[in-house]
């Protein structure tokens, strides 16, 4: 597998995104979005998150950043990945063949944003992550290793798709806004429209 961070602006093209959110708002309708909570300070997320995969990611104030087999709220296993985004893993993941196990959903909305992170509460760092967003723009910040690495800034369109890998795949990054209105690809879906953030991840090592 090729090492680094990777972009694939347009990678679904308008027809392909209409598909994928229709799939997305029937799967949340099964596993709803939720919001989750920093640990020890209990201080909510911006972003409404679900999941969909044998494990999906949670955070609360009591147990902290972790992999759940049930949703937070219905106690019900999470739904399926979608074999689209199946696909789309094994288009993008490269070399790496094990499957993602858990889909992330994030939406975002107004002013909802998401501060520097490493995606590390996963057991396999060799495996990728494989990100794909729809609807309004959002500004997508990629760091280094350390929180104090220099950034770079990109803007993530609806039907574009990243991967972190390699040397990236424990780069700190984040989103800094979101461009309302940019797209009306969600507007039918949810009030107001906003950004879905797909991210398939291998928790497990195979």
């Amino acid at each position: 597998m090729s090492s680094g961070f990777r972009l694939f602006p347009g990678y679904l093209d308008p027809a392909a995104q209409q598909a994928l959110a229709a799939e997305i708002a029937a799967l949340l309708r099964e596993a709803p979005l939720y919001q989750a909570r920093m640990p020890k300070t209990g201080k909510p997320l911006s972003v409404l998150m679900s999941n969909a995969g044998p494990l999906g990611w949670y955070s609360d104030a009591q147990g902290g950043y972790r992999y759940v087999t049930s949703h937070p709220e219905t106690g019900r296993p999470w739904p399926a990945i979608p074999a689209s985004l199946r696909q789309a893993w094994g288009d993008l993941a490269g070399d790496y063949r094990a499957e993602p196990e858990c889909c992330l959903i994030n939406l975002y909305r107004g002013q909802a944003r998401m501060g520097l992170h490493q995606d590390r509460d996963e057991a396999d760092f060799t495996a990728p992550v494989v990100s794909l967003s729809l609807g309004d723009t959002g500004l997508f910040r990629l760091g280094g290793a350390t929180r104090q690495a220099a950034t770079r800034s990109f803007r993530l369109a609806s039907g574009d798709a990243m991967v972190l890998a390699g040397a990236d795949r424990l780069a700190f990054h984040g989103i800094d806004r979101i461009q309302p209105g940019s797209s009306r690809l969600l507007d039918g879906i949810f009030e107001g429209g906003g950004r879905l953030n797909l991210t398939l991840r291998r928790v497990t090592k195979p």
